[in-house]
């Protein structure tokens, strides 16, 4: 970390201020008891003990030394205020004026759970407050052979002691509570962690819905006569949507829990039901045997069981009872599988929604272009032969082109970073194939250390990247593209240049591809820049964290290759 940004810890206001209505507190009972002005400097005394423990608190030394010295000059001030005070009939309650001020070093202690220190300073504190009474003549005898003198000891201490336990097991029963509801980040990453172990031992390494619909099927019908079956699971709205079935001809369902079927008694009941009649909507058969089991995990049904026989009686007790032997597990498996399910589509929905709009305004257009083209030449397919072939032929060109844009987004999807290439790789390996691709002369300039960033960032700046060098070829009408690429974790930074058209407003990717960009670079804390490259061209530039040799991006009047 550089020097720079370490800064030594401030006092805190609040401790601060804590301390000096202690001080006034005790010096105002000190002058009320002892009637002696010169008595106030036991309270200078502890304010310049004390003060090193306030202006660093955080020191291993200092601060733990700081705290002694003040219990200390305590036990002497108690049995010095004590020996001159005159409060009521009984001897040495003058202790009582400055003893309160325990609860400050004590209470430090406490607020930075270092209850072992707290209870050495009671300690020291008891022993000064022996030692110091021994010491002290009054009235002929020694300060310790005063009772008021030991019971106000005495009391302060047992408080202060009972005060320092009770923050100890407040602090306990927090950290019971905190280990039992971890914090959400916390959670996550164990639950995520378990489910990938987790996955990785189930059999064919899945967490399908369907595949484990459609094995639980294949086992149901292993113990259970069905000529047809389904795995139903809720979607919302009052629906069941199928998972999976088995029979010879497909089924229209029953799927709606208002309806009055044994299907929505079974949902609502959580117990296994039979009936004498098809749980489908087009079943027309005379005996009919049906039985819904709900899949039920921990008390939330996540699903039924449909089996249905034509026979009459083909499900009695017994034959329920194996049935719903292998439902019970099955009811977890579908249950993680669903949620499995449900982050995954989370995950995913972003990127699906980034492809449909690709598609639409990329791919879907260019197609309709094609097939207003298909339109012009079967319109004039009678008419004129040779308009007619010079039409198809660039219709063919047009379909080349759109099958080479296909290409390159499958390949854009199927790039990655590899963990043994890195970062720089992965983006020299997409440059050289879409310049290419679009007769761009790529000139790189690769620069990365054998420490990785995390793969998640590396992920951002490589589709940033794949961003910048597509709308360079698809749109600058470029000859030559630059690309720069520097990692040095924390630090990288990846610039792509062209020497095209420039950011005009006319561009089409001036809007939308930029934003994706920038979205992108949000996520990671990076910073895109945007720059009119001279003396055309444009430059787009993302920088994530800070570097040692640069503290910014390039200069945007530098000159290329300055």
């Amino acid at each position: 970390m550089p020097a720079s940004t370490i800064t030594a810890p401030h006092p805190h206001p609040l401790a601060a201020a804590a301390r000096l209505v202690m001080l006034a507190l005790i010096a105002v009972l000190t002058l009320f008891a002892t009637r002696d002005v010169t008595q106030l400097w036991w309270i200078a005394l502890l304010a310049v003990a004390g003060l090193p423990s306030l202006l660093a608190p955080q020191h291993q030394l200092i601060a733990p030394l700081s705290r002694v010295a003040e219990v200390v000059v305590l036990g002497l001030a108690a049995s010095q205020v004590a020996a001159v005070a005159s409060i009521g009939t009984v001897d040495g309650l003058g202790a009582s004026a400055v003893l309160p001020y325990l609860a400050v070093p004590v209470t430090v202690t406490a607020l930075r759970r270092r209850f072992r220190e707290g209870a050495a300073l009671l300690a020291v504190s008891a022993a000064t407050l022996l030692v110091s009474g021994a010491l002290t003549e009054v009235g002929g005898g020694v300060q310790l052979g005063q009772p008021g003198y030991l019971a106000v000891c005495a009391q302060w201490l047992i408080l202060a002691a009972l005060g320092l336990y009770a923050a100890g097991t407040l602090h306990q029963v927090m950290a019971v509570r905190g280990e039992g509801k971890p914090q959400p980040y916390a959670e996550a990453t164990r639950l995520l962690t378990q489910l990938r172990t987790v996955a990785r031992q189930l059999p064919g390494a899945t967490l399908d819905p369907g595949g484990i619909s459609e094995h639980l099927l294949e086992e149901l019908r292993t113990v259970a006569q069905a000529d047809r079956g389904a795995v139903l699971s809720a979607s919302g709205g009052g629906r069941l949507v199928v998972l999976a079935q088995a029979g010879v001809d497909r089924v229209d369902w029953e799927t709606t829990l208002d309806a009055d079927s044994a299907i929505a008694d079974a949902w609502a009941s959580q117990q296994a039901t039979t009936a004498a009649r098809s749980q489908s909507r087009s079943h027309r058969g005379a005996d009919v045997s049906a039985l819904i089991v709900p899949l039920v995990a921990g008390v939330r049904t996540v699903g039924l069981v449909v089996l249905e026989a034509d026979a009459a009686h083909a499900y009695p007790p017994p034959v329920v009872s194996r049935v719903t032997a292998l439902t019970r597990p099955a009811a977890l498996r579908l249950e993680a599988a669903l949620l499995f399910d449900e982050v995954r589509s989370l995950a995913t929905n972003e990127e699906r929604q980034r492809l449909a709009r690709e598609i639409h305004d990329g791919v879907a257009q260019e197609l309709v272009m094609v097939g207003y083209g298909i339109d012009n030449a079967m319109a004039t397919v009678f008419d004129d032969a040779d308009e007619t072939a010079e039409a198809l032929r660039t219709l063919r060109g047009e379909v080349t082109r759109v099958i080479q844009e296909l290409r390159l987004s499958l390949f854009e999807l199927r790039s990655e970073v590899d963990r043994q290439g890195g970062l720089a790789a992965a983006i020299a390996e997409y440059a050289r194939t879409v310049g290419a691709s679009g007769g761009l002369r790529v000139h790189l300039s690769l620069d990365e250390s054998t420490a990785r960033l995390p793969a998640a960032t590396e992920a951002e700046l490589l589709r940033i990247a794949q961003e910048a060098v597509t709308n360079a070829r698809k749109h600058a009408g470029a000859s030559n593209l630059w690309v720069t690429c520097e990692v040095d974790p924390p630090y990288a930074q990846i610039e792509v240049s062209d020497d095209g058209q420039g950011m005009a407003d006319q561009r089409p990717d001036g809007r939308y591809g930029l934003a994706i960009m920038a979205e992108r670079a949000e996520r990671i804390r990076g910073r895109l820049e945007i720059r009119p490259r001279q003396p055309s061209g444009t430059t787009v530039a993302v920088v994530v964290g800070t570097s040692s040799r640069r503290d910014n991006v390039r200069d945007s009047a530098a000159p290329e290759g300055e």
